[in-house]
């Protein structure tokens, strides 16, 4: 359609505003889980569980809390981009199988619905780039 023939130009635009609204979000989710505390920590860290990892829940929590918080705000500067897309990819990944195994109306796949989208962009992100408005650019 010659009405959006033109938007392609607007490539590193397009990333960016991903970008941003991915980061946004985020810290959004993520910052609380910061704030929470040591009891947070655990119940998040717990979910790693479902993965086989069973030890340290508090570590594994913290470092959840941080990945979300910290690579949200990596996502919008576009700061060592493609590591941020792999290690918010693990920590959806975890999110997946928790909500997999979990009953009820958040449980199943529908529960893991948002985690699976999340893995996908990440994972398209993680071969896209940062775009040049980052400051990864190339």
């Amino acid at each position: 359609m010659a009405l959006f023939s033109k938007l392609g130009n607007y490539r590193n635009f397009g990333v960016l505003v991903i970008r941003l609204g991915l980061g946004i979000m985020f810290i959004y989710h993520g910052y609380p889980k910061i704030t929470g505390g040591v009891k947070m920590w655990e119940g998040v860290g717990s979910a790693a569980g479902h993965v086989g990892i069973h030890f340290l829940p508090v570590l594994w929590g913290l470092l959840a809390a941080l990945a979300e918080t910290v690579g949200g705000v990596l996502l919008i500067l576009g700061l060592g981009f493609r590591l941020v897309c792999l290690v918010l990819i693990i920590d959806m990944l975890v999110a997946i199988s928790f909500h997999l195994h979990q009953s009820g109306p958040m449980g199943g796949v529908n529960g893991a619905a948002q985690a699976i989208e999340m893995a996908v962009v990440f994972a398209g992100l993680l071969f896209v780039g940062p775009g040049k408005y980052s400051v990864d650019k190339k």
